[in-house]
């Protein structure tokens, strides 16, 4: 079955996408916990992490690390949290969340309700510090 995510790949979904490789998609977060909230997914549906064949779950993991140096410097912060749940969406995925408190973490607060055009703005941001990076 075709997820969100799957669609977001396939562009019939629009998303904010913020770095992109032939197997890997890194795009913010509709709904995010903090500003410059990423979620970084394979291209390929896999619905659980554990469940991607090595090659796949380590480059997943490198890619996430490259975007989280940009986003860190995009989103100035102590550290960027990560988080991998995947009950939402059956498409595994790696949440990038710049923090400077635990809280930031927390996934069963009031998510933030940012419009496009500041999702925009953020997703130029990061782009621009990935290509400085």
């Amino acid at each position: 079955m075709m997820t969100i995510f799957s669609k977001i790949v396939a562009g019939e979904i629009p998303a904010h996408i913020v770095a992109e490789t032939v197997e890997y998609l890194a795009f913010l977060d509709v709904q995010p916990l903090t500003a410059g909230h990423v979620l970084v997914i394979p291209k390929i549906e896999v619905d659980y992490i554990f469940d991607a064949d090595e090659d796949l779950y380590v480059g997943l993991w490198m890619f996430a690390k490259i975007v989280a140096k940009g986003l860190k410097v995009a989103f100035p912060c102590k550290k960027v949290g990560v988080s991998v749940i995947g009950l939402e969406v059956p498409h595994a995925h790696i949440h990038l969340i710049p923090m400077n408190s635990v809280s930031d973490m927390n996934f069963a607060k009031e998510k933030l309700k940012p419009t496009q055009e500041e999702l925009a703005e953020a997703a130029e941001k990061i782009k621009q510090a990935l290509l400085e990076a």
